[in-house]
């Protein structure tokens, strides 16, 4: 495996070469080890996950709002899902499974860590490459490998033709009608564990599900070490932990989360593919009756140590999701204030608390479940306390807007809808940590809507202010901002229009993952609502296409960008070059001589000092003095030498 070497005591300014350029077409933007393009082939694997995510969340809205409507398209493409063109109940759980795993894992876990990180991780911290970056390929391709095994499923179990193969049949049986399982994204057993007699979508469509996930998985480890790796012996000349930009110190601990959660969802997918194809019994009681059938063969089984196994990654999924996203907001929030960030220390501290407390909380998840009131009761104030380092983050957020001289950027505008939209859905999730008020309403439209604000659309906002902000960096044109704000407060004013209704749904009790509510009386009132929803839903879908439109346009048609468009400070607008050459400095390692939001400098000619730029009256002193003083900042480099 090729590695990228650390520079044993070199000078600043020397020539350092690693690796060459790749010269051929396949190795130069297919199977590339450039962490740049790696960075950008996971940021279109999300974009085309969330097209085909978006997409499912529309007829699942269309299905809620007007649930006998026939759409002839439908019938066309699923005539078994949709007979006359009309969604059947499980072609819309179906939907649901199939949207909430394309999402969490292939969007707001790819996009942010895969995406972002993998560009700029290691240009922030002024090294060529990632640590291993023969690694750094093969996890993108094993990720879009477990992409590909999930789309799978869609063909699989919705074509019947496909579905009666031998290959097929050898999944467990396809051709249902579905899109994939019928379970859910959290795969509950024993649902999700007894195949085929459990419903439409639960033979090959499971099988697939868990596969994607299983690799899924592996790709996320091996990412997490490459980025762990990386990020502790890759920094260059001066550039200590505390001069880290807050993007680094986002993806460091999203990697240590990744490390220690995916291999438990990992362990857990591959008990349950035994379960279902090898008998066992990890998930499945005995004396099940199913589709009034007894089921013989399995007995000790806990279904409830699925939920302890999976919410114990799945709750510091929620940070892999949104940390990131936290970190880019810090960064955009203050380039943009023209102030450095309010706190840079506590912010550090509160990330590696909220990933701390992350692993503690999961069983507010499964208040529902029978445990003991006891460990509710623990559950529950752990989960409250995680508001603590939340509150600190929103707060010096708020401090660092406090007196700035705001450039209101199509960055800056999504920056600060991250934190509106965090804050909007973070306060709910304290009414959710209670137990008492958690039984009620954990399974309605209350929870839907938390959820989404916190965790999807608030990182899909983080998403979106990365995109506009990098973008002239990553390939050297600006996006149009004039369409860039029409597609912010559309898309702003739309989320809040699909998902402030849902918590007033979950209050008066509308139960989710129900395909239709016209059996229930009590609803009819809420109906103007669901209306409502699907419109905003429509509405926010439709402007996504601005979005794709700027972003593809830009690349080519853009207005050039300079080095530095933003008059930002970080190590990746030092390049020589914009998008940056191969080896990201052109062979010249940086040296850093302060942190990294150095704003409003009294008496420097700009309101801004780089972090390459050294201190006034250090620019004539010897190599000598300027090794022994970055080696007094505590550096990363210096700590190779021996």
């Amino acid at each position: 495996m090729a590695e990228v070497e650390p520079v044993h005591g070199t000078h600043a300014g020397e020539e350092v070469h690693r690796h060459p350029a790749p010269t051929g077409f396949i190795r130069k933007y297919i199977f590339s080890v450039d962490h740049k393009v790696i960075g950008i082939q996971y940021l279109l694997l999300a974009m085309t996950s969330v097209l085909i995510g978006m997409t499912m969340s529309v007829l699942m809205r269309l299905k809620l709002t007007w649930p006998d409507h026939a759409w002839p398209l439908l019938e066309t493409l699923f005539k078994t899902g949709a007979p006359g063109g009309v969604m059947s109940p499980e072609f819309y759980l179906s939907l649901v499974t199939m949207h909430g795993t394309m999402m969490v894992f292939f969007v707001l876990t790819t996009a942010p860590q895969g995406g972002f990180g993998n560009y700029f991780l290691p240009l922030q911290i002024g090294t060529n490459d990632m640590a291993f970056p023969t690694l750094n390929m093969m996890s993108f391709w094993v990720t879009l490998v477990g992409f590909l095994v999930l789309c799978a499923a869609i063909f699989i179990e919705g074509n019947q033709t496909i579905g009666a193969s031998g290959l097929a049949t050898w999944l467990g049986g396809g051709g249902s009608g579905t899109i994939g399982p019928i379970g859910g994204w959290t795969g509950y057993p024993p649902l999700s564990a007894l195949g085929k007699i459990a419903g439409p979508g639960q033979g090959a469509g499971m099988n697939l599900w868990i596969t994607s996930i299983a690799i899924f998985c592996l790709g996320s480890l091996l990412g997490a070490l490459n980025f762990i790796t990386t990020l502790l012996n890759m920094r260059t000349r001066g550039m200590s932990l505390m001069r880290m930009p807050l993007t680094c110190w986002s993806w460091f601990t999203t990697a240590v989360l990744a490390l220690l959660a995916f291999p438990v969802l990992l362990a857990a997918g591959i008990l349950l593919l035994l379960d279902r194809n090898a008998g066992t019994s990890f998930f499945i009681p005995g004396g099940l009756v199913v589709s009034d059938q007894l089921l013989t063969g399995h007995k000790g089984g806990s279904p409830i140590l699925w939920q302890h196994l999976f919410w114990f990654f799945g709750h510091p999924e929620v940070y892999i999701a949104i940390l990131p996203g936290m970190g880019a907001t810090s960064h955009i929030l203050s380039t943009f204030a023209r102030k450095p960030v309010f706190g840079y220390r506590a912010m550090v501290f509160a990330m590696f608390g909220i990933g701390l407390l992350g692993f503690f909380v999961w069983g507010h998840h499964m208040f529902i479940s029978g445990m003991s009131p006891y460990s509710g009761m623990a559950f529950s104030i752990l989960t409250l306390s995680i508001g603590v380092p939340s509150a600190i983050k929103t707060f010096n957020w708020i401090g660092t807007l406090w007196g700035g001289r705001i450039r209101f950027t199509t960055p800056m505008l999504f920056a600060i809808g991250f934190v509106s939209l965090f804050v909007a859905g973070g306060i709910t999730g304290l009414v959710l940590g209670q137990t008492t008020l958690d039984l009620s309403m954990h399974d309605t439209y209350f929870v839907l809507a938390h959820f989404h604000l916190v965790m999807g659309v608030a990182a899909i906002f983080g998403m979106f202010a990365g995109i506009y902000f990098w973008f002239p960096k990553m390939f050297g044109r600006m996006m149009d901002e004039r369409l860039g704000k029409i597609h912010f407060w559309v898309t702003f004013i739309g989320v809040y229009m699909i998902f402030m209704p849902m918590h007033v749904m979950g209050l008066v009790g509308m139960p989710r993952r129900y395909a239709q509510f016209t059996e229930y009386r009590f609803l009819d009132t809420l109906h103007p609502l669901v209306v409502l929803v699907t419109v905003g839903a429509i509405i926010t879908a439709l402007i996504q296409f601005l979005f794709w439109f700027n972003f593809f346009w830009s690349i080519w048609k853009g207005k050039r960008a300079g080095h530095n468009p933003w008059e930002a400070t970080t190590l990746e607008w030092s390049t020589p070059e914009t998008p940056p050459p191969h080896d990201n400095f052109a062979g010249i390692i940086p040296t850093v001589y302060r942190g990294a939001y150095e704003f409003s400098v009294p008496g420097a000619p700009n309101d801004f000092l780089m972090q390459v730029e050294p201190d006034p009256g250090l620019e004539s002193t010897t190599a000598g003095h300027e090794r022994s003083s970055s080696r007094s900042s505590g550096n990363g480099q210096d700590g190779h030498n021996h």
